[in-house]
């Protein structure tokens, strides 16, 4: 997989030091980070993918290097992309991570599938 493990890093620290239960997940040529079985924060393409929930998204989708995330031609609904100008400084990393696992008890788990 092709992603910044630099960057990948620093998540991890940052949940290491918050003490937040989570685990690593290689996923859509990316990472992410799952907290409570359910997809938090994750690095994509080169960027952040901040699952944040519908609640706040409009004042969040107009932070620097932010919009709305797009799966093929589909918006992904309370999930923003997040440019490296939107957390190129570790102070703005640290408040998507903070957002992400704000709205993680919020989220719905993705249904299981069944094994054939």
């Amino acid at each position: 997989m092709a992603y910044d493990r630099h960057l990948a890093d620093k998540i991890t620290l940052y949940m290491e030091r918050k003490k937040v239960n989570f685990y690593e997940k290689e996923m859509m040529g990316g990472i992410t980070w799952m907290v409570d079985e359910k997809m938090s924060i994750g690095i994509f393409k080169g960027g952040l993918m901040a699952r944040v929930g519908i609640e706040n998204f409009d004042e969040l989708v107009q932070k620097p290097g932010a919009s709305q995330m797009i799966n093929g031609s589909r918006p992904m609904k309370g999930y923003l992309t997040i440019t490296e100008e939107g957390f190129d400084m570790d102070k703005d990393l640290e408040f998507w991570i903070e957002k992400c696992l704000e709205f993680n008890p919020k989220a719905k788990s993705s249904k299981k599938k069944k094994k054939s």
